[in-house]
């Protein structure tokens, strides 16, 4: 049960019209919206909010003729490629493994699009669902999928991150616009298996910072009795001009050894806040802990120093947000992960901030947090 009053499902799968996709009619197989989820979020002119949705959509017979199938972006069109059952591992609903590259190799069991949600101003009600504003692959380094959007607003123009999915690599693309509906790509901004880029609401010292989070196979040990804990951390990184980024020297907020977490990323992008009188940038996080194939996520806080990102002013270990199963028990046979809410919005709303949030890969959640929750 949420410990907020106003906290629910706004935008689920069986929300989005596929006929409208832009896969639709493409691949002469059946398709079916897996989860409608992630959305990154901002403010419209007009005053309401933009979610911007990751839609992952699937087929709906993936197996066939002893082949495991996949979708995939192909010199603007869409084609289904297929391997044999018996070199995939398709314990996980999200991918399968092949097996015999020599390393980890995999594919997706849906390709993702992004779909702009236009909502009332608190997010609780749809206003509009803009399909022809819809951001699909473009390119080969997105031909898996556009995935989890992050939305800032920084001297007047939006700027929008995303997961771009590809054999050629997993990287950070980014996008501009001047009123958060059409779109204009910037490009590769970050390269190979680096996820939850995080944009900050404000330039400091005239810079652009943002949050990243570099993934590997390989971490270094921290030395006996350190108070971290070796794995992915949220790193941070200084840009000119928003499409040029350099790594920063002093790390960013790194997993504490006493918490029970596998890994941890960035969720909302840093926001201006202020909390228990200090000033500072407000930053909602997710951290993982093991359970199963996924894991358990949950999202907490922290707060930055306002010309010094690296240095965390103030935190919780307790959890902001907490995957809540009542709220998905409606949608029980469209589950197919538990367990899981991934923040990736947040707008100011006077007493209140409006944070945006995927439940369980399946919807798009949002929470009302008063802002004497940060206290």
């Amino acid at each position: 049960m949420s410990r907020f009053a106003r906290d629910r499902l706004v935008f689920t799968p069986s929300d989005v019209d596929l006929a409208r996709s832009p896969l639709a009619s493409q691949l002469g197989a059946e398709t079916y919206v897996l989860g409608a989820f992630n959305p990154g979020m901002t403010r419209l002119a007009n005053g309401n909010l933009l979610l911007m949705v990751r839609i992952a959509e699937a087929l709906r017979q993936p197996i066939v003729d002893g082949k495991v199938h996949a979708i995939r972006w192909d010199e603007g069109r869409y084609v289904l490629d297929g391997w044999p059952l018996e070199l995939a591992d398709t314990a996980d609903p999200r991918k399968f493994l092949l097996h015999g590259g020599g390393w980890k190799v995999m594919a997706l069991t849906s390709l993702s699009w992004q779909l702009p949600v236009e909502m009332s101003p608190d997010g609780f009600e749809v206003v509009a669902v803009h399909y022809d504003k819809a951001l699909a692959p473009a390119g080969g380094w997105q031909c898996y999928g556009v995935e989890d959007a992050r939305i800032s607003r920084v001297e007047g123009r939006y700027w929008m991150t995303t997961c771009s999915v590809s054999p050629e690599r997993h990287s950070t693309t980014l996008y501009s616009s001047e009123n958060a509906l059409d779109w204009t790509f910037e490009g590769i901004v970050l390269d190979h298996q680096n996820k939850d880029m995080l944009i900050f609401e404000g330039l400091i010292g005239g810079k652009y910072w943002a949050q990243t989070r570099p993934l590997g196979d390989l971490y270094f040990a921290y030395p006996p009795g350190s108070e971290w804990r070796a794995g992915p951390s949220i790193n941070l990184a200084t840009s000119p001009d928003c499409r040029h980024w350099q790594p920063c020297l002093k790390p960013g907020i790194r997993p504490q050894a006493q918490v029970a977490t596998a890994r941890i990323g960035g969720g909302s992008p840093p926001v201006p806040c202020e909390i228990g009188g200090q000033r500072g940038w407000l930053t909602l996080w997710h951290a993982v802990e093991p359970k199963e194939i996924v894991g358990i996520y949950r999202t907490y806080w922290s707060l930055l120093d306002p010309d010094d990102p690296g240095i965390v002013l103030r935190s919780d270990e307790a959890p902001l947000l907490e995957p809540d199963a009542e709220m998905t028990r409606p949608y029980e046979e469209q589950l197919y992960v538990r367990d899981v809410v991934f923040t990736t919005g947040i707008a100011d709303a006077g007493d209140h901030f409006v944070v945006a949030s995927g439940e369980a890969d399946l919807a798009c959640r949002i929470t009302h947090v008063p802002k004497d929750a940060f206290e």
